[in-house]
């Protein structure tokens, strides 16, 4: 490990290995370190087709193709009656290779991409941590980064000097932490419970590596089935934090109570075996109210999370790295590393980000169903099937919404005459 490095990126999931890949590439010199040891476990399994174009900038798609991973190319509703929509195929929308995606298991996936960093000339230490960011404070009392300090596993801290620092650190969220930039949504503070299933029924051809999700019957929670190798599925249930947890019974009890609700996927575990332990998580949505700063940038989970419903979070992550490793690196040509010249990417990316939060709005509504909506305006289905595939950064990107948040109301107003 050097003294001084143009770039230290902390936190190597798929937000902080985008940027240093990128980084390196472009011929900086970059650390990137992981508190943990690579690989890693990590649930989210699912990525998003729009993770094609990342993949092929980050000199990534030979080796996702060339991968045990599954194909996705399809995600699939339930609704809490049981009623399967059809499926969206993302290559009736595009017939492109790029409307293929994987379903990855993450402690491989996140290895790949944390030694691909390695390979384009990024220093990288995994069991490693950051435990202080220094900072210059000039005239004008504005903080500008001067340097971290590195402590490896087994070894004395180390001061290193930096221009810039990537916070990917997830939802541990160093600097947001530290300046007290985090801001949960208080209407979207779910937890989620899951483990992984052998010989759980797939359908065949085209949908077998589809995403599935499935409602309860009271729409009180939501199950994710996402396929994996080896006859592996990962599968978790979603709902409010406390109805999770603020009732008798473990884990694992609470989860097959929730099964007892949702017939369509209890009939695909009939004969399965559980492979690993019941594990449980809050999956608090939350944004920040300030995402780079001079000589820092937040990215990935440190930036905000999104509730998992459309699988959104990889591909989020991938894109900020993306779009953060571009501002740095017209940073560095220009001599200006300052917040405005590192966040200049954000507006444009939350203006996407913000129709897949409308998106997973409307699936928490209980007036809404894909099939119904689908059968009465068909004609949004490609719209619908851009943002379900991550195709969010463009002006027409939520079209949808014109006709979806007046049917919404007409949802809600027949549903209240009838109560009447």
């Amino acid at each position: 490990m050097r003294e001084n490095y143009d770039c230290v990126v902390v936190g190597g999931g798929p937000g902080g290995c985008s940027a240093a890949i990128l980084l390196a590439k472009s011929g900086l010199s970059v650390l990137l370190v992981e508190r943990e040891a690579v690989p890693r476990f990590h649930v989210g399994e699912s990525l998003m087709p729009e993770t094609y174009w990342v993949f092929e900038r980050l000199g990534l798609l030979e080796k996702m193709r060339s991968s045990d991973f599954i194909k996705k190319e399809s995600v699939q509703f339930v609704s809490s009656r049981g009623r399967e929509s059809a499926p969206f195929f993302f290559k009736e929308h595009d017939p492109r290779e790029c409307s293929q995606t994987w379903q990855v298991e993450r402690d491989k996936f996140d290895e790949m991409l944390f030694l691909h960093a390695q390979e384009k000339g990024a220093d990288c230490y995994d069991q490693t941590r950051v435990q202080e960011v220094y900072f210059d404070e000039k005239e004008d009392s504005k903080e500008v980064v001067k340097g971290v300090l590195v402590k490896q596993k087994g070894k004395d801290p180390r001061r290193i000097t930096t221009k810039v620092v990537v916070d990917a650190t997830g939802q541990s969220a160093f600097l947001a932490n530290r300046f007290k930039l985090k801001v949960d949504n208080p209407e979207l503070r779910n937890g989620a419970i899951w483990s992984y299933f052998r010989g759980a029924v797939r359908d065949e051809g085209a949908n077998g590596g589809a995403t599935i999700i499935l409602h309860t019957t009271d729409k009180d929670s939501w199950f994710w089935f996402i396929p994996l190798s080896d006859d592996i599925t990962s599968i978790g249930v979603v709902g409010e934090i406390d109805y999770l947890t603020k009732r008798e019974g473990s884990p694992e009890e609470v989860f097959y109570e929730e099964l007892e609700k949702c017939s369509n996927l209890k009939e695909r575990l009939t004969n399965t075996e559980v492979v690993d332990r019941f594990r449980l998580t809050k999956e608090f949505s939350y944004t920040t109210t300030k995402h780079a700063g001079d000589g820092w940038v937040l990215v990935g989970d440190a930036f905000g999370f999104l509730d998992p419903v459309y699988s959104s979070g990889v591909y989020f992550a991938l894109k900020m790295g993306e779009m953060a490793a571009d501002a740095i690196i017209e940073g560095f040509e220009k001599n200006d590393l300052s917040g405005m010249q590192l966040g200049r990417w954000v507006d444009e990316f939350k203006g996407g980000m913000h129709w897949t939060k409308k998106l997973v709005d409307v699936f928490y509504n209980t007036d809404f169903s894909f099939g119904k909506f689908m059968k009465e305006h068909s004609e949004h289905r490609s719209n619908l099937t851009d943002l379900l595939i991550g195709r969010a950064f463009h002006n027409r990107a939520g079209a949808i919404f014109t006709d979806l948040d007046k049917w919404l109301v007409e949802q809600k107003c027949q549903k209240q005459s009838m109560d009447t």
